[in-house]
C-alpha cells in the first residue's frame, strides 16, 4: 500500500496513514489537492486527508474534493493530537518572537498562544512543514507548533508539550483510493445530497433516515458555488450501504433530492 498525504515528514497525516497500515509506503505531497491527483494518477494506491478535529472542527476544503473527484471513501482513522511547542536546540522561550503552524494547529493551540507576548503567530501550509523551515533557515527566535515526530525528524527541541487547548484533540482522517474495496467489513456510509430550496425540504429528506432507524453521526453543509446561498449536505450513516434498510431509504431520498451522491462505505475506526 503506497499513502499520499499532505505535508512533510512528521505530519499528523503522515502519522494518520502509518497508524491505519505500519507497512504503507508513505508519500508526501505539498497540498490535499495533490494527494487527490495522485491517487486519480495512480501513482500511490491511497489518499489520507483530514476530514474534522474535535477543537477545530471541519477541513472544509477536503469536502469540496471528494465532490470533485470520483475516488470513493474506503477506510477511516482517528488520531490523537498532541501538539508541542518547536525550536532550534540552544533557543529559550523568552527568545521566541514568531510561531509558525497550520491554521489547524494555530487555532487547536489558542489558549496557549494568548499566554505568550509579543510574538506574531504566522499560518502556514503545514505543522511538519513549520518546523522544517526553522531547520533549514535557522531561525533562532521562531518556533513552531508540530509533533513529536516532526521534532524528532528535524533533529529539534520541543520546548513545551501538550500545549493545545483540550487534551482530548483528535482528527479524523479519511482514506480515498481508485478504486472502491474497503478495508473491511463496512459499517458507515458517507453520501452528500442537495434538496429543493421550499420549506420543509431538509426535514423531509432527514425523514428517510429517521423513520428507518438509522442513525446520522455526522450532518455538514457546504455551499453550491452556481448556486448562491444553496447547499450541498454531506452525511454519515451508521450502515452499509448495501444494507436493506439503507437502500430503501436513499431510494426514498432519490425520489425527491435534488441530487445524491454515495462517496463510499468504509469500516468505522473503533480503536482507541
Amino acid at each position: 500500500m503506497r499513502i499520499a498525504y499532505q505535508g512533510e515528514p512528521g505530519a499528523y497525516s503522515e502519522a494518520a496513514a502509518l497508524r491505519l497500515n505500519s507497512d504503507a509506503e508513505v508519500i508526501p505531497r505539498s497540498s490535499f489537492e495533490e494527494v487527490f491527483t495522485a491517487v486519480s494518477a495512480q501513482k500511490v494506491t491511497h489518499g489520507i486527508i483530514p476530514i474534522e478535529n474535535t477543537i477545530g472542527g471541519t477541513i472544509h476544503r477536503n469536502y469540496d474534493l471528494l465532490l470533485e473527484h470520483e475516488l470513493p471513501i474506503v477506510g477511516e482513522v482517528k488520531l490523537l493530537i498532541q501538539h508541542h511547542l518547536i525550536v532550534l536546540n540552544g533557543t529559550s522561550k523568552d527568545q521566541v518572537r514568531r510561531v509558525y503552524s497550520h491554521p489547524q494547529g494555530l487555532a487547536q493551540c489558542d489558549l496557549f498562544l494568548r499566554t505568550l507576548k509579543s510574538v506574531e503567530i504566522v499560518a502556514t501550509y503545514d505543522t511538519a512543514g513549520s518546523a522544517k523551515m526553522i531547520k533549514e533557515q535557522n531561525l533562532e527566535n521562531s518556533a513552531a507548533i508540530a509533533s513529536e515526530r516532526a521534532a524528532k525528524h528535524f533533529d529539534l527541541k520541543v520546548l513545551e508539550s501538550g500545549i493545545q487547548d483540550y487534551k482530548d484533540n483528535f482528527t479524523r482522517f479519511l482514506l480515498i483510493g481508485k478504486e472502491d474495496r474497503p478495508l473491511g467489513q463496512p459499517d458507515k456510509t458517507t453520501i452528500v445530497f442537495s434538496v429543493n430550496n421550499e420549506a420543509g425540504a431538509l426535514v423531509k429528506a432527514l425523514s428517510v433516515f429517521a423513520e428507518r432507524e438509522i442513525d446520522l453521526t455526522k450532518l455538514e453543509s457546504r455551499p453550491i458555488p452556481a448556486k448562491p446561498f444553496e447547499y450541498l449536505f454531506y452525511a454519515d450513516l451508521v450502515t452499509h450501504r448495501e444494507d436493506v434498510q439503507c437502500v430503501r431509504a436513499l431510494k426514498h431520498l432519490s425520489e425527491f433530492a435534488a441530487s445524491i451522491r454515495v462517496l463510499g462505505s468504509y469500516p468505522s475506526w473503533s480503536q482507541s
